[in-house]
């Protein structure tokens, strides 16, 4: 077994997908928005974004592509690359009012399996006409008790660092490629629509840091236009669409999806928008989080088009993705004594708790988008996240946080593990009621990694009513750090198939580990 697979419980693993990435994946960064002209003069529908996968269980996926133009999707699924037998899925026809994006969903998947497939994008009126396949792979979630990989970070082109053709673009998402994993768990600020790219920007010591742009990049964004033209920035990046191709994704949005802190109800008062009511942008950056990746937002009987869920990932391993952006009520000193909307409303708060309850899953990873225990201030007077720094008995937002913790105890829900991104440095913090203000819970552990490519940003410091310790922080000494200077990190997830063991490794871009923590199944305090 390889090195990067301590715990000796997963299958043989692919080190690359050969010469599958597709034809988008192949191409150069200055090469990848020329590729679509000459399709065109041949007439026929190109692909030149790369292929995505989403939300994979035991049994389904969602399939994702770009079109060109306007054209019929087709995924064709095989046990193997030789593609003997294939399986075919008529997907949607997609045109501008997806931004040409469209999703397949693949059902009646074999369990625990690689999945190989191609996606075609035919001429709607010609069948006949169909471009170039784009290959993609990845496995489903296994029926049985069998090793867990997973990985998780998020930030990505944050405070102006975006792809940088010097550094291959985002190199950090090869690194993450080539330790295999199961599945990603994107936590938020997939782009961020407040923070243009200029093409140059002078660093500390005088040397030259350089970002590849485009038009969408060089405002805030404002009309759906806008922000679909930064979700689609990401993807001129190859070390990120040969990731998407091998690599399912669970993806979560933060604030940086739309503007630094927002909250619903929020009227801006900054000189760079024309669009000042916060809430339309939020929803136009909603639809363009869901033509852009493939993520059920709209689940059957739901009206919100939410975002928040649990994917399943066989018995070892549920996910509760966590939306604690479009719920909440507007930052604030966060002093209440009484919040019942909190940062995830009270639906959400219901859903979470009943999902908990119901869950089998000898994990449940809570994805949450913000952290516990850190206080992120909002100005001089008002707090992003949970934490207001007021380390006594819980108030505003910590008030549904301890009905949540009250909860998982009195149920008897084991397994529960917190994990999280943004504040652009990697830690671990155990929660203990022996160390806390509020004491009605069980301790559990939360972990904190990125970002992917940001800026990184100094330590913030602890709030004292869940009783936080951290055993492990690695955050830069000053503010806006470039992905040059390191600082970028990620962490991983192995589930052992054997003991049910669940191990976390927090890791920087260059793949080595910073840190390791063990936890055993129904042990609690450990």
């Amino acid at each position: 077994m390889a090195q990067d697979d301590p715990t000796g419980s997963h299958p043989a693993r692919r080190a690359v997908l050969r010469g599958t990435a597709g034809a988008g994946a192949a191409l150069s960064l200055p090469l990848l928005g020329a590729a679509a002209p000459a399709q065109a003069r041949r007439g026929r529908p190109s692909a030149d974004w790369g292929v995505q996968t989403g939300d994979v269980t035991a049994s389904s996926g969602l399939v994702w592509v770009r079109a060109d133009r306007r054209a019929r999707m087709v995924v064709e699924t095989a046990a193997t690359e030789s593609f003997r037998n294939p399986k075919r899925w008529l997907g949607p026809v997609v045109g501008p009012e997806t931004d040409f994006t469209g999703r397949t969903a693949l059902h009646g998947l074999p369990a625990g399996e690689q999945i190989h497939y191609r996606v075609l994008l035919a001429d709607p009126d010609d069948p006949r006409r169909a471009g170039r396949p784009v290959h993609g792979t990845f496995r489903t979630a296994p029926a049985r008790r069998h090793g867990v990989r997973f990985l998780w970070s998020g930030d990505l082109a944050g405070q102006g660092w975006g792809i940088n053709p010097d550094r291959g673009g985002y190199p950090i998402f090869d690194r993450m490629r080539r330790l295999d994993p199961d599945f990603f768990l994107n936590s938020g600020d997939t782009i961020y629509a407040d923070s243009p790219v200029q093409e140059r920007v002078e660093l500390p010591d005088g040397s030259i840091w350089r970002n590849v742009t485009t038009e969408e990049k060089s405002k805030v964004a404002e009309t759906l236009t806008e922000f679909r033209g930064n979700f689609r920035y990401n993807l001129l990046a190859r070390n990120l669409r040969r990731f998407n191709a091998q690599v399912p994704s669970i993806v979560q949005w933060d604030d940086h999806e739309v503007l630094n802190n927002w909250y619903p109800g929020e009227i801006l008062d900054d000189d760079r928008y024309t669009e000042k009511d916060v809430s339309t942008l939020a929803a136009r950056s909603l639809r363009a989080f869901g033509e852009y990746f493939p993520v059920s937002t709209l689940p059957p009987g739901d009206e919100d088009g939410r975002v928040y869920r649990v994917v399943r990932h066989g018995p070892l391993l549920d996910v509760f993705v966590l939306d604690m952006r479009a719920y909440r009520n507007a930052n604030s000193p966060g002093r209440s004594p009484d919040d019942r909307q909190g940062i995830l409303g009270e639906r959400q708060l219901r859903w979470l708790k009943r999902e908990l309850s119901h869950s089998r899953a000898v994990w449940k990873v809570i994805a949450s988008d913000m952290p516990l225990g850190l206080v992120v201030p909002d100005g001089g007077t008002d707090y992003e996240a949970v934490a207001q720094g007021d380390p006594g008995a819980p108030l505003g937002r910590e008030l549904q946080i301890a009905e949540l913790l009250r909860h998982i105890k009195h149920q008897r829900v084991t397994g529960t593990v917190w994990l999280t991104t943004d504040v652009h440095y990697t830690s671990a913090q155990r929660y203990d009621p022996g160390r806390a203000a509020f004491e009605d819970f069980a301790p559990f552990w939360e972990f904190v990694s990125g970002p992917l490519n940001a800026g990184g940003f100094r330590a913030l410091k602890l709030d004292g009513t869940f009783g936080p310790e951290q055993r492990f922080i690695r955050a830069p000494e000053r503010a806006n750090t470039p992905p040059s200077e390191g600082g970028q990190h990620f962490g991983q997830v192995d589930i052992d198939g054997s003991t049910g063991e669940l191990t976390v490794r927090l890791r920087e871009e260059s793949g080595a580990v910073l840190f390791t923590k063990t936890l055993r199944p129904g042990r609690v305090g450990q």
